[in-house]
């Protein structure tokens, strides 16, 4: 029943008597039935990967990450009493969510920012100042000489760390997506994106509501010799499947032939474009734009690989796939999201004058939109297999 809710006055959707039921279950359960209705990959166990808690918000109910912030409703909260607290136009904020000033909101419902607010404080109720960031990006130094300068004369107390974390992908809900449907897209369960989104229970949502896609924790497995009944023991993966097989050495003589061709005089292109071609099409994907990267992929700093490009260069498929996801960021940036074969997408931001809509299938090198416009001008792409973001170029080359 993909059936979007409207703002609060119409979300009155019938009781799911058998998600209630299935809720009461002590063991989790995949509601979306990966991998059992016919599909390829069975991600139920990516499903049901234990998910880390929502960041606390401070007094204000604000939660900070470097690209966007949200407001956490309290119990009898309407959307201008989060207005009050956050210090924004309630109107503003309104239009922003798509719901009314006066509109009733859930305990934990998530209400997006259109703008920046102060940051998190000591003051403001939050163990430290500024937006949550990945722990590694926090200068030990800094926090060992504020935690001396707040020293009380007094005995000591240890003061809470601030807070670290992975910043949650952020997506708007489009037109006929349901919890399911949006749990499906990003492998986590209907349940666990209600937790994070103050959710009721019939997981209703509203068109233009924004959800924050929680994160997955990042613990290493202990390992196990466990596997499924009939499946056999796991096959390990061969070096040369993740880089090729290291050359053999050169002998003199080759060597010796080597530096001559070096000093040789160029010759007639015989097929050699052609051939530096076709070893190019064997890379898993295409360069989705003509340009040269001037960011490269630093995990938990940059997720992706910016490359430069002029204003209305056009983007295209790095891959052959299906358009899963057009959303945009607080900064009204669009971003694509191109899901592939074998649990892999590959995310496109900075693009305007899109020519694909959500649900279409593209070729590699389709043509999905145009450079946007910027000081400077790029493309930002990112590829994940399943929730981790992999170096690019590791799939260009």
């Amino acid at each position: 029943m993909d059936r979007l809710y409207r703002p609060r006055s119409l979300r009155l959707g019938a009781p799911l008597v058998l998600v209630a039921a299935l809720g009461a279950c002590s063991q989790p359960f995949d509601y979306d039935m990966r991998g059992r209705m016919g599909g390829s990959v069975d991600t139920s166990q990516a499903a049901l990967s234990a998910v880390a808690d929502r960041p606390a918000p401070d007094d204000r109910g604000v939660i900070s990450y470097p690209n966007y912030q949200v407001a956490v409703a309290r119990r009898g909260d309407t959307l201008n009493d989060v207005a009050t607290r956050v210090g924004l136009p309630a109107g503003e904020l309104a239009r922003y969510n798509g719901i009314q000033t006066d509109d009733s909101l859930r305990t934990g419902e998530i209400i997006a920012l259109p703008r920046r607010v102060t940051e998190p404080s000591p003051a403001t109720g939050a163990a430290g100042t500024g937006p949550i960031r990945p722990a590694a990006e926090v200068d030990i130094t800094t926090l060992a000489g504020n935690a001396i300068d707040n020293a009380p004369a007094t005995p000591a107390q240890t003061a809470p760390p601030p807070q670290t974390g992975v910043e949650p992908i952020r997506h708007k809900v489009a037109r006929g997506e349901t919890a399911y449907t949006i749990a499906r897209l990003y492998n986590v369960t209907p349940r666990a994106l209600a937790d994070w989104n103050g959710l009721d229970r019939n997981f209703s949502l509203r068109e233009g509501q924004y959800l924050l896609i929680p994160v997955v924790e990042q613990t290493a497995a202990a390992p196990t010799n466990d596997t499924p009944p009939g499946v056999g023991s796991p096959t390990p993966e061969p070096p040369s499947a993740s880089q090729p097989l290291p050359k053999d050495q050169p002998s003199a003589a080759e060597a010796a032939a080597s530096a001559a061709k070096a000093t040789a005089k160029p010759v007639a292109d015989i097929g050699q474009t052609q051939a530096a071609k076709a070893t190019a099409a064997k890379a898993a994907m295409a360069m989705p734009v003509s340009g040269s990267i001037i960011r490269e992929y630093a995990k938990g700093k940059n997720e992706g690989i910016d490359i430069s490009a002029p204003a209305g260069a056009p983007v295209s498929a790095a891959a052959s796939g299906t358009v899963a996801a057009i959303t945009t960021n607080t900064d009204n940036v669009q971003i694509v999201v191109i899901r592939h074969p074998d649990d892999v997408l590959s995310i496109y931001t900075h693009v305007d004058n899109l020519s694909v809509q959500k649900g279409d299938a593209v070729s590699r090198g389709q043509s999905i939109g145009k450079v946007r416009a910027g000081e400077p001008s790029f493309l930002h792409f990112e590829v994940r297999k399943g929730f981790d973001s992999v170096d690019p170029m590791s799939y260009l080359r």
